[in-house]
């Protein structure tokens, strides 16, 4: 399955960005800090703690991180759900650590967001949840459930009821705030990286097949001498022959080598056809080109070109045909009996515009269309082979290839009814400074 038709739920399953080291990492910082804090706290400042169980909580970090290195390696980049496990088991550590030293009423409490934020970071939102989840009734447990707060004996030191509300309050907030801002960032960064990869694979696909009819040519080209030979010398042996079965066979092997001569006549005409990416056309016909294909999803492509002046000479371009052809194909599926292809030019701008009868794009979803993955309930079919067919990944990338070309993509009705259109228009000077028009 190529990535371009893996769906956004496969790709999230697949998604390791941290390598263990980092996290291990991450978790000695942890055990280095809140060692030198207690530390600090019993020896340099004179504050009575449970010095022993805080040493027994961060001793298990120390524990668990040579663990995981001796079993993975540094290099080991854990799935979701492990990754999961250690944030949480990182939140569970911190706050009995917190529960022995003051809970909410440590100043250090503020470092429950931490495994949230990285969570939010380099997780899926269901992950992120669960670890948000889990460090709200963290933070809720110790509010109520904690040993005094480490300070001097000699102080009375008492918190108000209702300060403690609020602190317990701006830590939820904190809390859902990271979870859900940065975790709806780092997933739109994800989609995107995504899609942009599934584009370079589309396109890297589509030079490859571009790049076989010179490679045909090429080797029509070497072909052809020794089956002009073969064919000659059977030929001076069939005239020195009589007829019988054996000049019968030569006469099987010279209509053979004719076929054969023929086929690699269409193979050199290759680039004459159409086939050389570096030729060039009209927009017209490099538009009946790119729409060929769909023309067997049973849906009448109607094109038309004017505008001022001859026609516009398009060099073939891999991504501009690609691109122009995914709006057709799209404007096929989606058409009830119909798609309508215009090019229209002047001295300043190219534009091509591709409607279709269908029902349109949903009006609360054409500001987003071009994001990746974007999906519609209202313009969502089943394909020839059981296969969803929708608006988000093969959009994303002909508006992408578009664009590297110049062109600027706009998408709306074309009446109240429905009938979708998409426009395509190209600066004349933004084209021609990437050449891609004579």
């Amino acid at each position: 399955m190529a990535l371009a038709d893996q769906p956004e739920g496969l790709l999230a399953a697949m998604w390791r960005p941290l390598r263990l080291e980092t996290l291990v990492t991450l978790r000695w910082l942890a055990v280095g800090g809140q060692t030198a804090g207690v530390l600090l706290v019993q020896f340099g400042l004179g504050f009575p703690l449970p010095l022993i169980e805080c040493l027994i909580l961060i001793a298990m970090l120390g524990v668990v991180n040579l663990v995981l290195l001796f079993r993975f390696g540094p290099a080991y980049r854990p799935s979701n759900r492990f990754a999961t496990a250690q944030l949480a088991f990182d939140c569970l550590e911190l706050g009995g650590v917190l529960a022995l030293t003051g809970g909410l009423h440590n100043p250090f409490a503020l470092l429950l967001l931490a495994p949230v934020s990285v969570a939010a970071t380099i997780l899926p939102q269901r992950a992120t949840a669960v670890l948000a989840f889990l460090v709200v009734v963290i933070a809720s447990t110790i509010s109520l459930f904690h040993l005094p707060l480490p300070w001097d004996p000699d102080v009375d030191l008492v918190f108000d009821r209702l300060y403690e509300i609020g602190i317990w309050a701006s830590l939820l907030c904190a809390v859902v705030f990271i979870a859900a801002y940065t975790n709806r960032v780092a997933h739109e960064a994800r989609q995107l990286a995504d899609a942009l990869a599934a584009t370079e694979v589309a396109l890297s696909r589509h030079e490859q097949l571009s790049a076989l009819d010179g490679l045909a040519a090429a080797a029509a080209h070497e072909l052809g001498t020794p089956l002009s030979t073969i064919a000659l010398a059977a030929a001076e042996m069939r005239a020195d022959l009589p007829a019988g079965p054996l000049a019968d066979d030569l006469d099987l092997i010279i209509s053979q080598s004719n076929r054969c001569r023929a086929i690699l006549g269409k193979l050199r005409n290759l680039g004459d056809d159409g086939g050389d990416p570096f030729a060039a056309a009209p927009i017209g016909e490099l538009l009946a080109e790119v729409a060929k294909p769909h023309e067997e999803l049973g849906k009448a492509i109607d094109i038309e070109s004017h505008g001022e002046g001859p026609d516009p000479i398009f060099r073939r371009n891999v991504g501009l045909a690609y691109g122009l052809g995914n709006l057709i194909e799209n404007a096929c599926h989606f058409a009830r009996s119909e798609v309508s292809v215009n090019a229209t030019w002047d001295v300043s701008r190219i534009s091509v515009s591709i409607t279709d009868d269908g029902p349109g794009f949903p009006t609360d979803l054409i500001t987003r269309l071009g994001d990746p993955y974007l999906t519609s309930r209202a313009r969502t079919l089943t394909g020839r082979e059981g296969e969803t067919a929708g608006l988000g990944l093969g959009v994303f990338i002909a508006k992408t290839l578009l664009e590297r070309t110049g062109a600027a993509i706009t998408f709306h009705n074309a009446a109240a009814d429905g009938h979708a259109m998409v426009t395509v228009v190209w600066p004349r000077e933004a084209i021609e400074a990437r050449g891609l028009i004579l």
